[in-house]
C-alpha cells in the first residue's frame, strides 16, 4: 500500500465523515475531486495500466452500493463515496473495505437503534414476525415501520470511513509500505 494513497484516502474519508455527521450529506464537492485525483494519480504514477485499476476500482465501489442506493437504504453521496475510494485502492480492496463498511454499518445501525429502544423493539417484533411468516408459509414478507415511527437516520459515511480504513490497516500490516 502505497502512503500517499493511504494518507489521501484517509484524509478523504475524515472530511466525509465530518461533514456526513454535521450535514447528514457527503457533497460532490468531496467525491468528484477525490475520483478524479485518484484516476490522474494512477495514469500518471503507472500509466494506461494505473488507469484502468483505478477506473475497475471506481466501477466496483460504485456498483457494489448501487443496489442499496436504489432501495432507498443508501444515499447517493455514499455511493460516489465509495466510488471515490474504490478508484484510490482499486478492485479488490475496495471489495474488502465493502465488506467491512457493511460490518461497520450493521455495528452502527444496532448502536443507533439501541440508543433508542422504543424503535429497536419495533423493529425486532416485525423481524420475528417475519421469521415466524417463514416457518409457517416458506414465504418472506416483512412488514417495514410506519412513517411515523421516525427510524433514524444512518450517516454511513462513518461506516464506509471505519471499513475502509480498517481494510488498508490490515493491507498495511500484511504487506508494509509496498507500492502495488
Amino acid at each position: 500500500m502505497d502512503p500517499i494513497i493511504f494518507a489521501t484516502v484517509v484524509l478523504s474519508l475524515t472530511v466525509a465523515t465530518v461533514i456526513d455527521l454535521r450535514s447528514q450529506r457527503i457533497p460532490n464537492l468531496l467525491t468528484f475531486p477525490t475520483a478524479l485525483t485518484a484516476l490522474a494519480y494512477h495514469l500518471l504514477i503507472r500509466g494506461p495500466q494505473g488507469l484502468w485499476f483505478s477506473l475497475a476500482g471506481l466501477g466496483l465501489g460504485f456498483g457494489l452500493m448501487f443496489a442499496p442506493f436504489l432501495l432507498r437504504v443508501m444515499g447517493g453521496g455514499d455511493v460516489k463515496l465509495l466510488a471515490a475510494v474504490g478508484a484510490w485502492i482499486g478492485p479488490q480492496l475496495v471489495l474488502v473495505a465493502f465488506l467491512l463498511t457493511s460490518l461497520a454499518g450493521g455495528v452502527y445501525a444496532l448502536v443507533v437503534l439501541a440508543r433508542r429502544r422504543n424503535v429497536l423493539h419495533g423493529v425486532l417484533l416485525r423481524l420475528r414476525a417475519a421469521l415466524c411468516a417463514v416457518c409457517a408459509t416458506g414465504e418472506f414478507y416483512y412488514q417495514p415501520a410506519a412513517e411515523s415511527v421516525g427510524l433514524p437516520k444512518l450517516c454511513y459515511g462513518l461506516a464506509i470511513a471505519l471499513g475502509t480504513v480498517a481494510a488498508m490497516t490490515v493491507t498495511v500490516l500484511n504487506s508494509g509500505w509496498l507500492v502495488e
